[in-house]
């Protein structure tokens, strides 16, 4: 009996979407440190904990953007305009804390606007979220002109210490990036509140009819998207001691993915924090991988648009009456109704041409 139940507990633990990302991590670590001993070591770790954590942000705000059935495409866009925004204040003579809560309040707008049209005018969010990328990353460019602001001697050593510093050896980075997200895990589990984005994502219409308040849903899920995006943008300042309006060029794409990786659903209803945490964790892993293993920097982007393309095709199939393999399944007796139907058809065409 006991066999029975061990066996039927690896089953349900295999078919989560966490432990298949869970695998393949250990997995791809395993065979990398045996073709490049160096990458298990502990500065290689760090690396890849502070390259997980910026674009791990953006990866939870995406993860509750699908669940919600939307989309959030400017959060690259937001982390730049925050930062600049940041920078150019502290260079006008600002203290880095009252700069801070001035990016804090344009990100808090960009979340209200983004939530507005979409809940209230009824835009598609892939149109205002598009737009609001090029309108925050633009907003940067006017303030930078183009060019980087140096932020060296600018910025107080707490401040640094946030994205510098270390908790117990532990990148501080990294520190935050966990508790953010064990934050963002037991919301999604505890909350009624988060418990009513997944109703949203799932049926729209029958959360309307049911009494959930769906624009206020939808307000607060782009609120929640374009603080994290916010966060990641001052984290991003402290850690390079510049503000670029070319920061986090092309972080949607990289969220996306983590989140599509980690078992969020495009189709909205589905989704996973500690998915979503594995699969940033996966991606840096794998971009780490080809560096350690001299392969071209370009092949990063081509890598990861692979992953992305499979785990979206995999999630739809999956998701489609009867799963991956039905849906693959030849149907010997409508294929024989079919070709029966042409063949008579091309019968009768014969017997009117004669």
């Amino acid at each position: 009996m006991r066999e029975v139940e061990k066996k039927g507990f690896v089953k349900r633990a295999l078919a989560q979407r966490e432990s298949t990302v869970a695998i393949i991590i250990v997995i791809s670590v395993i065979v990398v440190n045996i073709l490049q001993p160096k990458f298990l070591t502990w500065a290689n770790f760090r690396s890849i904990a502070q390259a997980v954590s910026t674009d791990g942000l953006f990866a939870i705000g995406l993860c509750f953007a699908l669940i919600l059935g939307g989309i959030e495409l400017s959060v690259g866009g937001v982390a730049a305009m925050t930062s600049v925004i940041t920078g150019y204040l502290c260079l006008a003579g600002w203290s880095i804390w009252t700069a801070c809560l001035v990016a804090i309040a344009a990100g808090l707008f960009v979340g209200i606007f983004n939530g507005f049209m979409v809940s209230k005018v009824g835009l598609p969010p892939f149109i205002v979220t598009l737009g609001m990328m090029n309108l925050s990353r633009g907003v940067a460019y006017i303030l930078t002109k183009g060019s980087p602001l140096s932020l060296s001697g600018y910025l107080p050593k707490g401040f640094r210490f946030l994205a510098t510093g270390d908790l117990g050896g532990i990148p501080m980075l990294f520190v935050i990036f966990v508790i953010v997200a064990v934050i963002a895990t037991i919301f999604t589990k505890k909350s009624s509140a988060c418990r009513n984005i997944f109703f949203v994502g799932s049926n729209e219409n029958a959360a309307r009819f049911s009494g959930i308040n769906v624009d206020k849903v939808k307000m607060v899920v782009y609120i929640i998207v374009a603080l994290l995006s916010t966060l990641a943008g001052l984290l991003s300042l402290a850690r390079f001691n510049v503000a670029t309006p070319v920061l986090s060029n092309g972080a949607e794409t990289t969220a996306i993915s983590a989140a599509v990786v980690g078992g969020t659903a495009f189709t909205g209803g589905t989704g996973s924090i500690i998915g979503t945490f594995l699969g940033i964790v996966l991606l840096k892993v794998v971009n780490s991988a080809l560096v350690m293993l001299n392969v071209s920097v370009y092949w990063q982007n081509f890598v990861q648009g692979a992953i992305l393309v499979l785990a979206v095709t995999m999630d739809y199939l999956s998701h489609r009456e009867g799963g991956l393999f039905k849906s693959l399944k030849w149907d010997r007796k409508k294929t024989t109704e079919f070709l029966g139907n042409l063949a008579k058809s091309e019968q009768n065409k014969e017997t009117k041409d004669v």
